[in-house]
């Protein structure tokens, strides 16, 4: 990034980069910036000396000194001092000028500013497709906050990114729910492997008064798919999600993508035929055993079909294939992973995340809570209780590798012990004041940018400029769970600054207008932070 860049510890890199290369007379030196570790060893560290030693033929610290100089003429009243520590790294020591335009930048835009990833790459998201015979159910907003989440932080770094749902609409399952709504329908109990919730006899119920047969298998399966899916796209949108695509399994055979895709596998020299079946030679890959597309009858089997779907994603151009899969899915993985190495040429990076369970507690105690769907919690019943801010955040600060219990009365609760009710609070807090700053207009503000800055202010600022640097390192490592951790270091941040600064009234010139440009720019991280995990940011609580 520039110098002119729009993000305070980028130009400040600059800033050093500049003095290096200068001493160096060489324009590849890039030197690191790291926020120190204690406040005693300053703001930020670089490591610049020592990568001159080697071009200069001098010791780091003594090439230290000379930089530090440098450094210091480059950033002016920026910097109150720079001190040589260790084997030759140079500690900043930033002054109250420094924090005082970071904040003032920040509240121009919001909140530091993240830059996109250098090779950006064009990404499908496939999560929750769970099969469209029963109601989205709490596992599966786990999967839904997650999935959607860490498609808002791809894109946030400026990757392309579709969002998808593939709808399982063909096979055993899908009959085995036709013929459970059917035996509702005649008065009669579902079959043994069929499904037993009240929304099949509320499907029934509907399908009779559409005037179906029961009889008529097949088109009461299409239409009660369709009504389910048009249930669970309504449980996404109420929570937040809404999919660029839903996918259909069965037009994997309508379109002749089954074929298509086991025909270019077999181009590239990885399919063979043995006993009547079709079999894909996964272990050239690293799979334990070769696999079954098509079996001796005739029929695709699971595998076959999402080797498919994955060949289609391909096709559409995506360069990294991202699923969201269940606790039960690790043996699908490897299997999966050495399909994508069988197409021709490897035309795309394939990916798993793998969600771990979710147990709802109340009462100290792990619970059920059903109310239409036999032993399942269903996501809109979730919702219903406990909001879908707090079931986006609670479903969400753990990593998704951790089974996590959900808290019920914690997620319920309006106090400090509650997580995401105390990152809303300090947004609604801050807005709280600078209502009460507009409404004071007490004239000429003075300089903002010449006021001191405390200590806490200062603490809260390099919280802010943090903001970057987390979404990049939370998208690359895949996880969401980190802005939730950073949502929370920050607005604590801002409570200890409100508690040790007052804001409108501050005496001091340009101290009051300070103190507002940094509540602005503080509103405007948690607003993206929470943004990214699809939680709402309430002006009023």
């Amino acid at each position: 990034m520039s110098a002119n860049s729009s993000d305070p510890v980028e130009r400040l890199l600059a800033a050093v980069t500049a003095a290096a290369r200068q001493m160096a007379g060489d324009q590849s030196v890039t030197p690191a910036l790291d926020p120190s570790p204690r406040p005693e060893m300053g703001d930020y560290s670089t490591n610049a000396a020592m990568m001159l030693a080697k071009p200069l033929g001098r010791a780091p610290r003594e090439i230290a000194a000379d930089l530090a100089t440098a450094i210091e003429a480059e950033l002016g009243s920026s910097l109150e001092k720079a001190e040589i520590a260790g084997p030759g790294f140079i500690n900043l020591f930033l002054g109250d000028a420094w924090y005082r335009e970071a904040a003032a930048s920040m509240a121009a835009g919001g909140s530091a500013a993240v830059a996109p990833v250098g090779e950006p790459e064009r990404i499908i998201v496939e999560f929750v497709s769970a099969n469209p015979t029963g109601p989205l159910t709490a596992a599966s907003g786990r999967h839904a906050a997650y999935g959607d989440a860490l498609s808002k932080l791809l894109r946030a770094t400026g990757n392309d990114i579709t969002t998808e749902y593939y709808v399982n609409d063909g096979g055993t399952q899908v009959e085995n729910f036709a013929a459970s709504i059917a035996a509702r329908m005649n008065g009669e109990e579902p079959p043994e492997d069929g499904y037993k919730g009240t929304y099949v006899n509320e499907l029934a119920e509907r399908a009779r008064s559409e005037g179906h047969d029961p009889a008529d298998l097949e088109r009461l399966a299409r239409t009660g798919v369709e009504w389910m899916v048009e249930g669970i796209r309504g449980s996404l949108e109420n929570f937040g999600v809404s999919m660029d695509d839903f996918f259909s399994e069965r037009s994997l055979y309508e379109d002749n993508l089954v074929d298509r895709g086991i025909e270019r596998m077999r181009e590239a020299g990885h399919v063979f035929d043995e006993e009547g079946a079709v079999w894909l030679r996964t272990t050239d890959f690293g799979d334990d055993k070769d696999r079954v597309l098509i079996r001796s009858s005739g029929e695709v089997t699971y595998f076959g079909a999402d080797v498919a779907y994955h060949v289609d994603k391909i096709e559409r151009g995506n360069e990294r294939l991202i699923d969201v899969l269940g606790a039960d899915h690790h043996g699908y993985v490897a299997r999966m992973a050495a399909a994508m190495e069988a197409l021709e040429g490897g035309k795309a990076e394939f990916e798993a995340q793998i969600m771990q369970l979710i147990h709802l507690v109340e009462g100290g105690e792990r619970t059920k809570m059903s109310k239409r769907a036999g032993d399942i919690v269903t996501l809109d019943e979730l919702t219903q209780d406990i909001g879908v801010d707090a079931a986006r955040w609670f479903l969400l600060q753990r990593s998704h590798n951790q089974t996590i219990d959900l808290d019920l009365d914690l997620a319920r609760s309006q106090s400090s012990e509650n997580p995401v009710y105390y990152v809303q609070y300090a947004h609604a807090r801050i807005q709280s004041i600078l209502r009460k700053a507009a409404e004071a207009d007490g004239g000429d503000p003075g300089d903002p940018l010449a006021a001191p800055a405390d200590p806490s202010e200062k603490a809260l600022v390099s919280k802010l400029l943090a903001f970057p640097a987390e979404v990049h390192e939370a998208a690359e490592k895949r996880a969401p769970h980190r802005i939730c951790a950073y949502a929370s270091e920050v607005a604590a941040a801002f409570h200890a600054f409100y508690r040790d600064c007052l804001v409108v009234g501050a005496e001091g010139d340009g101290v009051e207008a300070a103190r507002i440009q940094l509540c602005e720019a503080t509103a405007g991280t948690i607003r993206q932070s929470l943004g990214l995990l699809g939680i709402t940011a309430p002006d009023r609580m």
